[in-house]
């Protein structure tokens, strides 16, 4: 399965919403309930295992992507259904063309660069160990380019993605 394949399996949610979480009946307790935690998909490592190139290697997801695709299916089975899913871990192993990892965790706007490699980690929306706002980061991906901005939640709401992001997602 290629990149672009695999891209479109793990873009079938979006736009999905959980209304669970944000209406006022969640805000009591209402007695016992479930989770399910998965770890570590890993998209690329199983290749590289299994060639004995874990440095490289990672170019083919085709057995992560069915197991992933057989875990969404046995917890859509369950009865009475989970209260949330939550994914953590290694999520990929190695991915063609990768360009940049975001992350976040550190509470501060961070990063750097090893070889070809941008490790960008965002702040934080709540509580911040730095001197950053409170915010998001906002990331524009073109065929050329990966560009990304971290806004405060005040900036954010009154003004906006800047013009210059918003220009290059008008060029195709």
């Amino acid at each position: 399965m290629s990149a672009a394949e695999a891209e479109g399996v793990f873009h079938r949610a979006r736009g999905r919403t959980l209304d669970a979480f944000s209406s006022e009946k969640e805000r009591e307790w209402k007695g016992p309930f479930y989770f399910i935690q998965g770890a570590d998909p890993q998209l690329g490592l199983m290749k590289a295992w299994s060639t004995g190139d874990c440095d490289s290697g990672g170019d083919e997801w085709k057995q992560e992507i069915h197991l992933t695709e057989q875990a969404v299916q046995a917890i859509s089975r369950l009865s009475p259904k989970p209260k949330f899913f939550v994914l953590c871990g290694d999520l990929v192993h190695a991915m063609p063309g990768i360009k940049a990892v975001f992350s976040g965790h550190y509470h501060r706007n961070a990063g750097g660069t090893y070889k070809d490699l941008d490790m960008v980690v965002s702040s934080a929306i709540g509580c911040q160990l730095g001197k950053d706002t409170h915010g998001l980061r906002v990331v524009v991906v073109t065929a050329e380019k990966i560009v990304h901005r971290y806004y405060s939640l005040d900036d954010l709401s009154e003004k906006g993605i800047e013009d210059d992001l918003m220009d290059l997602l008008k060029k195709k």
